[in-house]
């Protein structure tokens, strides 16, 4: 087994082991740090499949801002176990039969997704930024630029709303 293997191994294991801390912990502040472990995990994931700039943006995004925002969410909303509701048997039974469906389901598609990936083709170059941006301002710059469009104009839209009429 090569290095990569091993590195493979390890973040796979610190990846599910955290992501099983996060579902079963009680304190969601736990949760949520737990959560952000999972996220650098997954990160090494994609630095292993050269893609650099993928991992990166899922550090910045995930990790950083959506966690900051889910643990000031915690924060404000002061979650006890007094005023928190309890849920009922039942209702944690069809949960867990949903989710076993769920995985049921997933494994089922995903059996023989191998078979569709043609031996024998690597490209080294997948997920770099330099392959990201030919193809962005390349192939889809006309998307890109709409996009890019409806977000200015939300953000426009977004600030003449919340502008106090003067009069």
């Amino acid at each position: 087994m090569s290095i990569s293997q091993y590195i493979f191994w390890f973040l796979s294991f610190v990846a599910v082991l955290s992501a099983l801390i996060v579902v079963f912990a009680k304190n969601p502040i736990y949760s949520v740090l737990n959560l952000i472990i999972t996220f650098f995990a997954i990160a090494g994931h994609y630095f292993l499949l050269n893609a650099q700039f993928l991992a990166a943006v899922h550090i910045i995004v995930y990790a950083g801002a959506i966690m900051v925002l889910f643990l000031y969410v915690i924060m404000m909303l002061n979650l006890n176990k007094e005023t928190e509701p309890h849920k009922k048997q039942y209702v944690k039974l069809v949960a867990v039969v949903a989710a076993g469906l769920l995985m049921l389901t997933i494994i089922g598609s995903l059996k023989g997704a191998e078979a569709m990936v043609p031996a024998g083709i690597v490209n080294n170059n997948i997920g770099t930024v330099e392959l990201i941006g030919d193809k962005l301002f390349g192939e889809f710059l006309l998307p890109f630029e709409v996009s890019s469009i409806l977000l200015l104009s939300a953000m426009v839209g977004a600030v003449y709303l919340s502008k106090k009429e003067l009069h």
